[in-house]
């Protein structure tokens, strides 16, 4: 038999389980993460061998923060090629094979590099402090590099001596909080940048929903980015800085880690301040508290698809608290506008005995004030057409003195309710 032509390929003899133009194709998506792991560990090793590698190293946190953040899926990814080269009897010059090879010998040379930079004692005390220490070190290369980012940070003076200049050092683009803030903003600035329409709705049920979702997740990783700033800034300068600049409008694209901060924060800042205005008047004399507008964004979002639905008492609110919510809802639904039907009037009324039965308990100033509300509902008969807070107590005819001492939620919802009925004949 001839010999092959130059560059033909030899023809598959069976030797090996998979044929070697089908290797990287069995690899799928592993072998990109292994090219892309491949280049970053090269640019990392330069970093950390480079004779100023602390300075090198602050211009370069994003790549420490993604070789970190991709660090236990390379290594996963490494063991499952290993074990599939060894079963299944991958020739050595296959290109995968080769590059699984080259990706393991640059990571044993980052962490090399990596254990060197980390700063130790100088003098180790004894046995037994060098154990301790080896218990208490990073156990991980991606931990030792996140360490590694915490000392770097640590040591001062900031690179530049500018206040900007150290808050792009100390917000790399690809933390993950940042990421999170960012993510919640665009939602923010989707729902609230376009313009107000008067007497439309401030947003719409589903925008409700993604509003009660990034709210917590906006304001979690806002906290942990101050405290980022409040932790490596021992000043405290760029976190004040920051802190002057997030009220205004952002004007431009956000690109550095700073910009996308300020324009998270300013978006934030907007949405919760819609939120609440409107919460507030959907919900007065009750004042929604902040750990309390997700819930009740999904709740008012849900009640267009089942107006029966219940607040939950299980997340932030007590059992009282939601009965009051409730209450204070329902009550403000019958005084903009009276339902039309003799059914949905009566289920109108239900749902809010129903509601304050459960907030029958309920003291404070806002059961006060829903009392109040009560009464001067009860003061101007139910008015059919007129919403009750357009109307002053000065004007309508007094009601008993019963009711206007009677301090029981639910017997001033059934007195109001006897009014209004009356009042509609």
């Amino acid at each position: 038999m001839g010999r092959p032509a130059p560059g033909a390929e030899r023809p598959y003899d069976g030797s090996v389980a998979t044929r070697p133009d089908d290797l990287r194709a069995r690899l799928e998506d592993r072998a990109d993460l292994l090219e892309a792991t491949r280049l970053r560990y090269r640019a990392l090793k330069g970093v950390l061998e480079s004779f100023f590698w602390k300075d090198r190293i602050r211009n370069h946190f994003e790549l420490l923060r993604e070789v970190a953040a991709d660090q236990p899926e390379v290594d996963a990814t490494l063991a499952a090629m290993r074990r599939r080269v060894e079963a299944e009897g991958w020739p050595h010059n296959a290109a995968p094979v080769r590059l699984m090879h080259e990706v393991e010998r640059l990571r044993e040379a980052v962490e090399r590099a990596a254990e060197r930079r980390l700063s130790a004692s100088a003098s180790p005390a004894s046995d037994d402090d060098d154990a301790s220490e080896e218990d208490d070190g990073p156990a991980t290369l991606g931990e030792r590099l996140l360490r590694l980012e915490t000392e770097v940070l640590d040591a001062a003076p900031f690179l530049g001596g500018r206040v900007w200049a150290q808050a792009v050092e100390l917000l790399p683009r690809n933390l993950p909080e940042l990421r999170a803030a960012c993510a919640a903003g665009e939602v923010f600035e989707r729902v609230f940048k376009r313009p107000v329409t008067e007497g439309a709705p401030a947003f719409s049920d589903d925008e409700a929903r993604e509003l009660a979702r990034a709210l917590p997740l906006g304001a979690a990783a806002l906290v942990a980015l101050w405290e980022r700033l409040e932790r490596y800034d021992s000043r405290g300068r760029v976190k004040d800085f920051l802190q002057r600049r997030m009220r205004r409008a952002p004007t431009r694209v956000a690109r550095s880690g700073p910009e996308l901060l300020l324009h998270a924060a300013f978006w934030h800042d907007v949405a919760r301040v819609r939120v609440r205005a409107v919460l507030e008047a959907e919900l007065a004399p009750v004042v929604p508290r902040e750990a309390e507008l997700p819930t009740l964004l999904s709740w008012r979002a849900a009640l267009s698809e089942d107006p029966a639905l219940r607040l939950s008492a299980r997340s932030v609110f007590t059992e009282g608290r939601a009965g009051l919510v409730e209450t204070a809802a329902a009550l403000a639904a019958l005084s903009r506008e009276r339902p039309r039907g003799a059914w949905n009037e009566e289920v109108a009324w239900s749902r809010l005995e129903q509601a304050a039965q459960r907030a029958r308990a309920e003291e404070g100033p806002e059961a006060e004030a829903l009392r109040d509300a009560l009464r001067l509902y009860v003061m101007l008969r139910g008015q059919a057409r007129t919403p009750a807070r357009l109307f002053s107590p000065e004007h309508a005819k007094p009601a008993g003195g019963d009711v206007a001492r009677n301090g029981d939620l639910v017997a001033l919802v059934q007195a109001a309710r006897h009014a209004a009925l009356r009042q509609g004949g």
